[in-house]
Order: structure tokens, then sequence, then C-alpha cells
């Protein structure tokens, strides 16, 4: 019968969500036929499962960094695409952490042969993780603030950010509690849709996202040099926003974002700043799937008309950085990344810029599977949010690395 077949993740079955493994397979026959399948149940209990078909090497082995998979979820050399492929039986399912003190564990199986998975050869698990050793989750409702507050291991100082999610609203931390694993004191901020927040603000104060840096700003272990933001959808132009009308804020990133304040008036002192003029009549809801089509419901951004909604980052002294997919069905975020990143430019300020090919609206942290589809919380519509599977991965994987370059540099 052989040795038994062993499955093991390098360099260890335990790490950070984030961190790469190497998975490698020994004790298969040589040029053996198998398939290996990836499962994890969510917190909701919703199965996500991915699969791929391979064959061993001459001495029995197999290494997913080095071997390529000849088909299933995706084919051809890919590390992690057990990982960035996992996919739920029912539609629409959005793959997210809600408790971050938790792992999500993937189970790995290796099953005889390219047909029916009847055999299972071995498996392990991977514990992927939110929080790193040390790193303390403290719950913050002070004045009127409700967020999280993540803190690296030691005294610091270290460099303190500030993290908004979109207009789904809620208490988003697993990408906070990942960037506080790689040394960033980090506030995840709700600012709609959570605990008495309205789903729906009529308008939004610049004094709560005000109340919010000088709350970070106060911890002992954050550096006094300044403060990063970093947001996606909604959020990026609220980080924009902040940067603009507050002092103290050093370095930007939007993530799939617009340089005019959307959706919602924001107010601040002796002035507002009016949504962007849009009509929901142009929403675009698919016969075939009933997804629902943002991307049309804005009036043009090089109307004069609508240029009171710009917000006016040329005044800010922070570095920006932004990021957008060309595959984006949700939002024209490359096109609103183009005219952000143009008006900077023309004012002399210096601005990053990267658009992926292939990517759709929601870049997440890497390994979190594509979600091309999913339920707006606050809209209660299945909405479409565009991408393709390995360039979507691949994007995310860079962006993530930016996103840390960025802030340590100017941080």
């Amino acid at each position: 019968a052989g040795m038994a077949v062993q499955v093991t993740v390098l360099p260890s079955p335990r790490c950070l969500f984030d961190d790469p493994v190497q998975i490698r397979v020994a004790g298969l026959l040589p040029q053996q036929a198998v398939t290996l399948r990836a499962s994890l149940v969510d917190e909701s209990g919703e199965l996500f499962q991915a699969h791929a078909r391979y064959r061993a090497g001459s001495s029995g082995e197999l290494d997913l960094s080095r071997s390529p998979a000849l088909g299933g979820s995706y084919s051809g050399v890919e590390p992690m695409g057990l990982l960035w492929s996992l996919q739920s039986k029912a539609p629409y399912k959005r793959l997210a952490k809600r408790n971050v003190l938790t792992p999500f564990c993937v189970d790995l199986e290796v099953y005889e042969g390219h047909g029916d998975m009847s055999r299972l050869l071995g498996k392990c698990t991977n514990e992927r993780w939110f929080l790193g050793e040390g790193v303390k989750r403290i719950s913050v409702r002070e004045g009127h603030l409700k967020a999280t507050l993540f803190l690296p291991p030691g005294p610091g100082p270290f460099p303190g950010l500030i993290d908004l999610y979109g207009s789904g609203g809620g208490l988003v931390e697993y990408r906070a509690s990942l960037l506080a694993s790689r040394g960033f004191v980090t506030l995840a901020l709700a600012y709609m849709a959570f605990e008495d927040l309205p789903a729906m603000p009529e308008i939004l104060e610049l004094d709560y996202f005000e109340e919010a840096v000088n709350f970070l700003r106060k911890q002992q272990q954050v550096k006094d040099t300044g403060i990063g933001v970093l947001g996606l959808s909604k959020g990026a132009d609220l980080a924009l926003s902040m940067a603009t009308f507050l002092p103290g804020i050093k370095a930007v990133v939007s993530i799939s974002g617009s340089g005019f304040n959307s959706f919602i008036p924001l107010r601040g002192d002796g002035f507002t700043v009016p949504p962007h003029p849009y009509d929901l009549g142009r929403m675009k809801t698919s016969d075939e799937s009933g997804l629902v089509d943002f991307s049309d419901v804005l009036q043009d951004h090089r109307d004069p008309a609508t240029w009171d909604c710009r917000i006016p980052m040329e005044r800010s002294l922070a570095k920006f950085l932004f990021l957008s997919g060309l595959d984006d069905r949700n939002w024209k975020s490359d096109l609103y990344c183009q005219d952000a990143v143009q008006r900077l430019q023309q004012h002399g300020r210096q601005v990053e810029f990267c658009s992926y090919s292939g990517a759709g609206h929601l870049l997440e942290p890497p390994y979190l599977p594509l979600c091309q589809a999913s339920i707006h919380k606050v809209l209660g519509m299945f909405v479409h949010w565009g991408g393709q599977w390995r360039e979507h991965a691949k994007a995310q994987e860079d962006a993530w690395r930016r996103i840390q370059a960025f802030f340590w540099q100017h941080l």
C-alpha cells in the first residue's frame, strides 16, 4: 500500500489570513492523478469550496507552488488557488469575517483520481487568523464613536490608521485587525447602519470623523507624525474629505472611490458638501440574474453643475494613493479615479494610482475570494460588483502590498 498520503501546509498550518502558504502532498504514486479540495464554513454556516485536479511528480510528490492544476476551479500554477477560488453553492454570497477573534479553518483534502472524489487519501487543516499574536482588540464607545481599536504588541510608537468600509455600513473589523497584525494601530470606524447609527443617514457630520482622528492621535502607542486613512467605496470619498477638511492626516488610500462626495451630504464647520446628483431611475436590473447595476446612476462628473460636490483635495497636504478595478460593475471607479488624480496633478500634488484589469469593486485583503455579486445590506438588493477570478486575486495581493508600503513610507 506504500506510505500514507500526507498533506502539509508550510511554514506552519497556523498563519495570518493574508499570509501565503505552501501546500504540499507527499506519499502519492509517481504520476498519480488526484483532486485537491478546500472547504471553509463561514460564521453563518455557509460552505465555501474549491477543487483542482493535479498529477503527482515522478517521486509521488505534489507542490502547489510548482505543479500546475489541470482544471477544476482554476488551472495552471497557482500556489494559493484553492483559497482565492473558494465559492459557495448558493449564489451571491460574500465571504467576510465577523468575529476576528476566531480563525477561518480551511480543510484541505486529497482524493484519488480526477473523477468522483469517492476515495479520500489524506487531509489537513489550515487555520487562518485575522489577529496576530499579542494584538489587542478594544471596543470603543467613547463620545459618539462606534469603533474598534486594534493595538499591535509592544510600546511602539506605531503609525496610526483609520479604516472605513462602504455604504453597506456596519462595523467591519477584519481588514483593520490584519493591518494591526502588520504593525499599524488601526481604528475600524462605523459611520452608518450600525447600532443606533441610521441605515441611510440624511447627513454625515465631519465632527464625528474628527472625533475619531482625535481619539486615535491621543493613544500612547500612536506616532505623533500624523494619521493615515484607508477607505473603500463610500469610505474612500470620506477618507478624501477627512484629509481635506481635518488637520493631522498625512496619507490616504482610496479603493474604488471618487473625488466627489457621494450619496449623503457631508456637513463641516459652516459648510456642507452636497452629494453628487444621481437618479436611481437609471439603475439597471438584469432580467436573468436580478442583479442591480448602479454604474449609470450618477450625472456626468465632467458637468460643471456637479462641481460643488467635488472634494477640494488639492487643499490637503496629505499624500494620496488611488486603487481601482477596471472590471468594477458597481461604480465607474477607474474613471472617477482618473478625474481625481488629474485634478491633484494639475495642482502639483504628488499622487500614486494603480488600476487593475479584471479586478472588481471589492478589492479586499488577499486570498479572500472574489465576490462578483452579493446583497447590499442597506439597499436590500443584489448588487453586481464585477471582477474576474484570477485577475482579481492577483490585484488583491498587489494592492495589499502597495497599501502597506505607502503607509509605512508616509507615516
